[in-house]
């Protein structure tokens, strides 16, 4: 497992203090996507060691209405990134086989376009301030709090929804009425 500098009791008592505000299904609007809410299209990696952390990360984002896949480590995550598209990765750095910071350098040698969030206890400062190029979307230290977690997810989302799908008309925009009555 990776190191990080809290404890597990640690974890468990900002879990217990915490739930009590996500423990039940969020209800989903149909235009939740217009108003920069999640929905199920969206679609995460979740890449850490620590059996624990993935599974809450995990159920927290399920329940705030993303569709979660996770990982063990960065071997299984890489092989997982081609099996399925992903709108954001959500990876620790310091773990077995293939570290967050190595996932990071297939991610950008193989030029696919997803965003990642590094949610780590070690920060490789030194390696990302000599490869610029290798910037996560966003960095998370641990430990952090649900709400710093959903947060940052719904940040990076928003930030990567491409331009025409904010921007783009609905396919039948001509004939239909404006809000004022008249047509165009």
């Amino acid at each position: 497992m990776g190191k990080t500098p809290h404890s597990k009791y640690r974890i468990i008592r900002l879990i217990v203090s915490s739930m009590t505000k996500y423990d039940s299904q969020p209800e989903v609007s149909a235009n939740a996507h217009r108003q920069g809410e999640p929905n199920l299209r969206q679609h995460i990696l979740v890449v850490d060691d620590d059996p624990l952390i993935r599974r809450l990360n995990s159920e927290i984002l399920t329940c705030s209405g993303y569709h979660v896949d996770t990982a063990e480590d960065g071997a299984i995550a890489w092989e997982i990134l081609y099996a399925s598209n992903y709108d954001l990765l959500i990876t620790d750095h310091n773990m077995p086989n293939v570290s967050g910071l190595d996932l990071l350098k297939k991610i950008h040698a193989t030029r696919l376009a997803l965003p990642v969030i590094m949610a780590t206890g070690t920060l490789p400062a030194w390696e990302l301030s000599h490869s610029p190029w290798l910037q996560p979307a966003a960095v998370l230290l641990k430990p952090y709090t649900f709400d710093e977690l959903l947060g940052t997810v719904k940040n990076v989302l928003r930030a990567t929804i491409p331009a025409s799908d904010v921007l783009a008309p609905p396919t039948n925009w001509q004939g239909q009425p404006l809000p004022n009555g008249l047509r165009l």
